[in-house]
């Protein structure tokens, strides 16, 4: 497992987030009205703006859709400084997720696919990682089966000389395991919530999630985010350690998962331990969850701030 790297290769799946704060989901055949809505840049950009704003260079090899949707994502990639690797393919737009916000901050998805979920091998090819690339991958990008096809078999040409890593996402208890597999073995980091390493392993407390992973997986290291008690971390050989989460008052959790994962490589690039890298990504997480809409990822200065204040 190396944490050597310079660049964020991402090849999973920005989309549109139209977000819509309500009191509280209605029930079936129901209807609420929302207090909020905001139409933002979402999924993968999420993890790649809070990495870009930690000061890690970040590339997307993703497909570009052809639309609205598609135009407000590259322009939201444009302004965060993300190199866009491919030109927009011609047909579907970029996909949207319906996200629904209650009161309490937490959060509902309904995803429409959109030209992110149409890759092909052909897509990929022109796709070259650089020496210090490390290369993200999602569970959304092998939930469709021309994409994991595609990036299977990009996988495989990767080669050993690149970090690869791996956030199975909400669709982690569906993926099949033929494809979830070679992700697996070749991941030097995987990244979940408490959630998503109880689908990987059938175990539902976090620490027994992490130590079935840890013997599956015993070349990555491991990260399970627990919400606000922080997270889990599993290193090869080591027992695995809290880092203990900071108290805030949170009114939306949308998109803390990618922005922790993306604090957390920027520090790995930086050259910070593996612990130190991940009270950081719990710090950048905290201040996500205070403000509204996806990507709420803090600046490197705002993120020192933070961490000076509970030093």
């Amino acid at each position: 497992m190396t944490s050597s790297f310079t660049r964020l290769l991402h090849l999973g799946n920005v989309v549109v987030d139209v977000v819509l704060s309500v009191p509280a989901l209605p029930e079936r055949g129901g209807d609420v009205l929302a207090t909020r809505t905001q139409t933002a840049a979402g999924g993968g950009f999420n993890v790649m703006a809070a990495a870009a704003r930690q000061g890690l260079a970040v590339a997307y090899g993703g497909v570009v859709g052809t639309g609205p949707f598609a135009a407000l994502a590259m322009a939201a990639c444009a302004a965060e400084g993300i190199e866009v690797l491919q030109p927009a393919k011609p047909g579907p737009d970029t996909g949207f997720v319906i996200t629904v916000v209650d009161s309490t901050g937490e959060r509902t998805f309904l995803t429409s696919r959109g030209a992110e979920a149409t890759m092909t091998a052909a897509d990929l090819d022109p796709v070259r990682p650089a020496p210090g690339d490390a290369v993200y991958l999602s569970g959304y990008g092998l939930a469709h089966p021309s994409t994991a096809a595609a990036l299977l078999g990009w996988l495989d040409r990767l080669g050993g000389g690149h970090l690869v890593v791996f956030d199975p996402g909400p669709l982690a208890g569906s993926l099949p395991e033929r494809v979830l597999r070679p992700v697996l073995d070749r991941a030097g980091w995987v990244t979940c919530n408490a959630r998503e390493s109880a689908l990987l392993t059938g175990s539902p407390d976090p620490r027994d999630a992490l130590r079935a992973l840890a013997r599956r997986l015993p070349r990555a290291g491991i990260l399970v985010r627990t919400g606000p008690g922080g997270c889990l971390l599993g290193l090869r050989g080591s027992p695995p350690e809290h880092v203990p989460g900071f108290g805030v008052e949170a009114v939306d959790t949308t998109g803390a998962g990618d922005t922790h994962t993306g604090a957390f490589l920027a520090a790995l690039a930086s050259g910070a331990a593996p612990a130190q890298a991940a009270r950081r990504a719990n710090a950048a997480a905290a201040l996500s969850v205070t403000r509204r809409g996806p990507a709420t990822g803090p600046t490197a200065a705002e993120l020192a701030r933070f961490l000076s204040s509970r030093a």
